[in-house]
């Protein structure tokens, strides 16, 4: 039997990213272990039955813990005991650790290693500290990699240009399920339960509340158009919620931006809404905003990084630098009053969003899989 096992920083990426890839490798008779940090007990939303094995090894996300000599000790004893045919990397330290403690086994040809790149940390127009930090990292790293697995036009160019994996593949992100949920009936409505009125227009985010997702620009925003019938939602829990609060209260528009927290209803809200809002400074790819798309929404976003794949601006919706606040003032006033220009764009997002299915993603794992597996 064919052994593969896949790496992590946490558990709740496997979680999050990994079951239907997992769930393929089992169905093609393949015994897959997952390594990862346990962090499920605060992600009470999340779960991870589906590897064979799971074994946890106390990683820390930075590159710089001393934990990580712990974790390295731990994991190397794993592969090198596993006897496993691929090991499949994701996160930067993880791809780190893991390409290290295979490095012997990979020199003697025993093991094939796959790295799974989730959006690059550096990239054109992106932060300088990064590309000096992280830049030089995955380049050396690349050497110790069979498959490299990228999710983005630019991180493909890049990687295909100027590093050293024997093979660079790009995949639709982990693919989205296009038809999740898509028939079900959800007893959810928004304006009833904020006691909103029927004409008021919505408009939609969907991530954590941290500072890469910037949500404060739409915050700065809504309170920029002055028009109380423009109401900001914001779906997902993170360590900025009190101070985006706070900053909502400042600018005077606290009862038109809600906090929704973890919400397992977002294609029933999807339907509500008029606009999904994305304005990262940073995105590898950006599933929920494809979710969103799914569901005939226009986006508006900002012009970073792998959201240019699927974010074109005038048809998908409107794009604008992350800090722009008047110009995705001007893009959601655009949009939330011109029903026609709303539904040319959603149309055409419903087109595009199926590029990004999980099916598209499956079958080329499918082909990286049986690349990788029959070498050994």
């Amino acid at each position: 039997m064919k052994k593969v096992l896949i790496v992590a920083t946490v558990q709740s990426h496997i979680a999050q990213f990994h079951k239907p890839l997992i769930n393929m490798l089992k169905e093609k008779g393949v015994h897959v272990t997952a390594c990862a940090k346990n962090n499920l007990a605060i992600k009470k939303n999340l779960t991870l039955t589906e590897p064979d094995e799971i074994i946890e090894v106390p990683f820390s996300r930075s590159p710089f813990s001393p934990k990580n000599l712990k974790a390295y000790k731990k994991l190397k004893a794993v592969i090198e005991k596993g006897e496993y045919d691929v090991v499949h990397c994701n996160t930067p330290v993880g791809g780190i650790l893991t390409r290290l403690a295979c490095r012997k086994l990979r020199k003697k040809g025993k093991i094939k290693v796959l790295y799974h790149a989730h959006g690059f940390h550096f990239f054109k127009g992106g932060s300088k500290k990064n590309f000096m930090l992280w830049y030089p990292i995955e380049k050396a790293f690349s050497k110790l990699t069979d498959t490299m697995v990228v999710i983005n036009k630019m991180d493909y160019e890049l990687a295909k240009s100027k590093f050293n994996a024997k093979n660079v593949v790009r995949v639709p992100g982990v693919g989205v399920n296009l038809n999740q949920f898509r028939n079900e009936n959800i007893d959810v409505d928004l304006k009833k339960e904020f006691n909103l009125d029927a004409d008021t227009k919505m408009v939609l985010s969907v991530g954590e509340l941290n500072e890469n997702k910037n949500q404060k620009v739409i915050i700065n925003a809504i309170a920029h158009l002055k028009d109380e019938k423009i109401h900001y939602f914001l779906a997902g829990n993170g360590p900025l919620r009190d101070k985006l609060e706070q900053q909502a209260k400042k600018l005077g528009v606290e009862n038109q931006v809600h906090f929704l927290g973890y919400r397992r209803d977002l294609p029933a809200i999807y339907k509500q809404v008029d606009v999904f809002m994305l304005p990262s400074y940073r995105e590898g790819l950006g599933l929920a905003s494809i979710e969103a798309m799914s569901f005939g929404l226009p986006i508006i976003t900002s012009n970073k990084h792998g959201i240019n794949d699927y974010s074109e601006d005038g048809v998908s919706g409107y794009k604008y630098e992350p800090n722009d606040y008047k110009g995705f003032a001007d893009g959601i006033r655009k949009i939330v009053y011109d029903e026609e220009l709303k539904k040319q764009m959603g149309e055409r997002n419903k087109e595009t969003a199926q590029s990004f299915s999980l099916e598209t993603y499956l079958k080329i794992m499918n082909e990286v899989y049986d690349s990788l597996l029959g070498e050994n």
